[in-house]
């Protein structure tokens, strides 16, 4: 990323900020769409946030995805400025007709080559500028980015929640996700230190905090309690009590021979200090956040984002507890089910309520674990009575390699009148039922074109 794509990309946020200013200015109610995921919320709390503090209004609808069905419903609403969060980007044609000004902040690709200008419409997507929207910035950063010019640094810790939660910090904090991690740290907002990674470990007894550590990821232990109470007995710890209950000698300890499993447990964390202790971590509060878009939960996510803690809070912590579960169950699903393996790719498939929302985590854990094989992208298969939900999941070296999952489920949806995309890495798409076989094998003949590219 250069200096030069990241100056055009906060010069195009700039534009964005200027429009929304303009429309609170003139006492306009905002019209906010987002998605469901932690990203999603964080970037529609962002938003909310940077409104609310302007003394604005705003009506706000969270969805899993953008049908073209909720986008004609929405150009007849009588909203004088629309914001879509974590999506759009794909329907910029469909919205610029809309009597409205938009303001789209998005981080997914945009699979046509040919940026088109819009008078009533403002885009801020970091691929416009060659920024990894995979990598570098989420929709979060990019909402962000669009409400800095109010003076909001305060937010800047929820932008890098969304990046958590997009997975995109779990290398380091790269391109633009590190400028606003800086602006954050000099605000004193962010603070920055070296510590265990484990998760929950203010909450749960010690094996349960282990097994429930998916980045990095512990062999042996992560997604699985019993692996994390053996590893545990075998050095001779206490397995029952929390981690902050340890002795200072057994921290040691444990701080050692976790760091011989993976040396990337052991590295930098994030926090908010001014938070209520259950999202002073960062990664926690993306947990959260996700947690709550799992179970639907989306006025509860916008809470906490809203500074609501009770008892929106409490509930989220529960809804967090009810989802780690469910990824330790999905993960032995895993291990006993395998997946289906074509030329390119490989695939999982359910008809299991418990497993449809986290099908897309599953794929990614267990590629992470080395469960399913990491040299062939994961299609997670979702049946929701006539129609399937995809999420396709992928590895670095395979983007390397070519492939580009956004684009191969985007292409092959449209042969079935299906919709897709994404990212290289991660993508969706949703098509009829009765077309999975076709499907499974047009993106394998893609992802095959890809690699051999």
């Amino acid at each position: 990323m250069t200096q030069k794509a990241q100056h055009s990309l906060l010069n195009k946020a700039y534009e964005a900020c200027s429009l929304i200013k303009e429309h609170l200015d003139e006492d306009n109610i905002v019209r906010i769409i987002s998605h469901n995921d932690s990203d999603g919320l964080s970037a529609a709390g962002i938003i909310c946030n940077a409104i609310s503090k302007q003394g604005g209004k705003f009506h706000i609808t969270i969805v899993p995805r953008l049908k073209e069905k909720v986008l004609k419903k929405l150009k007849q609403e009588r909203y004088k400025l629309f914001v879509f969060c974590d999506m759009g980007s794909p329907y910029q044609d469909i919205i610029s007709k809309f009597s409205a000004d938009t303001v789209i902040c998005d981080h997914h690709q945009v699979l046509t080559d040919n940026e088109e200008k819009y008078d009533n419409l403002v885009h801020v997507n970091p691929h416009l500028f060659g920024i990894d929207g995979t990598r570098d910035v989420s929709a979060s950063g990019v909402s962000y980015l669009s409400v800095r010019g109010m003076d909001n640094v305060d937010l800047s810790g929820l932008a890098l929640v969304g990046a958590f939660g997009d997975m995109q910090c779990n290398d380091g904090i790269h391109g633009v996700n590190k400028t606003i991690l800086d602006e954050g740290l000099n605000a004193g907002i962010i603070e920055e230190r070296e510590d265990l990674k484990i998760a929950y470990k203010g909450e749960e007894p010690i094996y349960k905090s282990l097994a429930y550590t998916f980045t990095p990821v512990l062999k042996g232990i992560s997604g699985d309690p019993e692996g994390a109470k053996a590893f545990l007995k075998d050095h001779g710890l206490s397995y029952g009590i929390k981690f902050e209950d340890l002795s200072h000698e057994e921290r040691d300890i444990l701080k050692e021979e976790l760091i011989k499993l993976n040396k990337k447990i052991f590295s930098s964390t994030y926090s908010v200090p001014a938070e209520a202790p259950a999202l002073r971590d960062i990664e926690n509060y993306s947990t959260i956040l996700d947690a709550c878009g799992k179970n639907k939960k989306y006025g509860t996510g916008l809470s906490i984002c809203m500074g609501e803690r009770e008892p929106s809070l409490n509930e989220g912590i529960e809804f967090a507890k009810k989802y780690r579960e469910s990824l330790v169950k999905g993960i032995d699903w895993i291990k006993k089910e395998g997946s289906t393996h074509l030329n390119h790719i490989q695939y999982i498939y359910t008809e299991d309520k418990t497993k449809k929302s986290l099908m897309g985590t599953i794929a990614t854990l267990g590629i992470e674990f080395e469960i399913l094989d990491p040299n062939k992208p994961v299609i997670a298969i979702s049946r929701m009575h006539q129609i399937i939900k995809v999420s396709g999941r992928t590895t670095v070296p395979m983007i390397k390699k070519g492939v580009n999952l956004g684009y191969a489920l985007s292409e092959a949806a449209k042969s079935f009148n299906g919709v897709g995309g994404g990212h290289n890495i991660a993508a969706g798409a949703v098509l009829p039922f009765k077309e999975m076989d076709n499907f499974t094998d047009i993106v394998d003949e893609i992802v095959g074109t890809q690699i051999k590219g």
